[in-house]
């Protein structure tokens, strides 16, 4: 069953397309990330969906209503604020039961939703506190409370993690998604973090000016790819170009990188330009015989992983990260290259990186909307 379905649909400011006819769909109960740079039109879609502004043309569905010019009010939705965007002068009872209170609901039923919400995000105890009381993460749980106190249909979060450090962020995006299984709630959230959208979600939406590069779940986006923008956007890709000749990639240095030639295309023809992907931690690492020679450039320890820059005989730069049990090469030192040709995904040559830059003008747009809406959309 599909919750929400884009049609055609798209933004304009002027002569600036912030979307440009896109259309995709969003299931019921699943969890959706819109994902890309800065510029990528993800804040306009949550936007879009929470009736902050209206699109150019096109439709917005979800189930069976069109809510394409439908007041944010009537939507049902629950939109969490990147800045929490809590109400500094009230307790967090009444933050929470805020949303109750527009909508008329009884003292009794304010005292039963409100009392479920903060069992649901581990705050029992903290009702007569105010927001200056909390951390940062007991705050965004208390936005995340506020959100799903009236029970909506969709629960938007506006790059819920950006607020707080990396141990919080950890923390706060485990209970976000184990809140979102227990509720079965259908979310959708935008981010630019790669690995928010990769451990939180079960489809990704990814954006680069305006438009759909690929829709997927992230297994998919990240093994494989349909674009070389989509390769290089989730995780470090190694792009091995040259042209496809009996088993392998032979570059024009002279390189031969070896590869089954799995692609989304079906017909692989010899001398055919492509641009084989490989991630990093497929790369082994051998003092003894390889596919290629190498040096190691430079050494990034981390702990759990060991991030070499290499560079081949003949010039090729690559990555590899190496679980940090294993034996440690030093800066310059000599190595030989190898991995499984089945885990190199093969791109059409003409695919080129499409990223995108800059200000995205819808999104200030909505920033400067989300207080003066922020009542309708809760």
């Amino acid at each position: 069953m599909t919750a929400v379905r884009f049609k055609g649909i798209t933004k304009s400011y002027g002569s600036v397309r912030a979307i440009d006819d896109i259309s995709f769909s969003m299931h019921s109960g699943a969890f959706t990330t819109i994902l890309g740079p800065s510029g990528s039109g993800k804040t306009t879609i949550l936007s879009l969906i929470a009736g902050i502004i209206e699109p150019t043309s096109g439709s917005i569905e979800v189930g069976d209503r069109d809510i394409t010019h439908l007041p944010a009010a009537e939507r049902n939705t629950g939109l969490v604020f990147q800045s929490y965007a809590l109400f500094p002068h009230m307790t967090i009872f009444d933050n929470i039961a805020f949303p109750l209170r527009i909508r008329k609901a009884s003292a009794a039923e304010i005292r039963q939703r409100v009392g479920e919400a903060l069992t649901q995000v581990r705050l029992e105890g903290f009702a007569d506190r105010k927001p200056h009381q909390l951390s940062g993460g007991q705050q965004q749980r208390v936005a995340l409370a506020r959100a799903i106190v009236f029970k909506p249909d969709i629960l938007l979060l506006d790059e819920p993690l950006a607020a707080l450090d990396r141990n919080l962020r950890e923390e706060v995006r485990i209970e976000i998604r184990a809140l979102q299984h227990s509720l079965g709630i259908t979310t959708v959230m935008v981010t630019h973090d790669q690995e928010e959208a990769m451990s939180l979600s079960d489809h990704v939406v990814l954006m680069s000016d305006g438009r759909i590069e690929q829709v997927g779940t992230p297994d998919e986006l990240y093994h494989r790819p349909a674009t070389r923008f989509a390769a290089g956007f989730l995780g470090t890709a190694n792009f091995l170009e040259g042209t496809w000749r009996e088993g392998a990639i032979r570059s024009e240095r002279g390189e031969i990188f070896p590869s089954h030639g799995k692609a989304l295309s079906k017909a692989l023809s010899p001398g055919a330009r492509v641009t084989g992907l490989l991630r990093p931690d497929e790369v082994c690492l051998a003092s003894g015989p390889g596919a290629l020679e190498g040096r190691v450039v430079d050494v990034d320890f981390l702990g759990e992983v060991v991030r070499y820059t290499l560079k081949t005989v003949q010039g090729q730069e690559l990555r590899a990260h190496v679980t940090g049990q294993h034996a440690r090469h030093k800066e310059g030192a000599q190595v030989h290259l190898t991995w499984d040709p089945e885990r190199v995904w093969l791109l059409p040559d003409s695919t080129e990186a499409t990223g995108g830059a800059g200000d995205d003008p819808a999104a200030d747009r909505a920033d400067n909307l989300h207080q003066e809406k922020e009542r309708m959309t809760q």
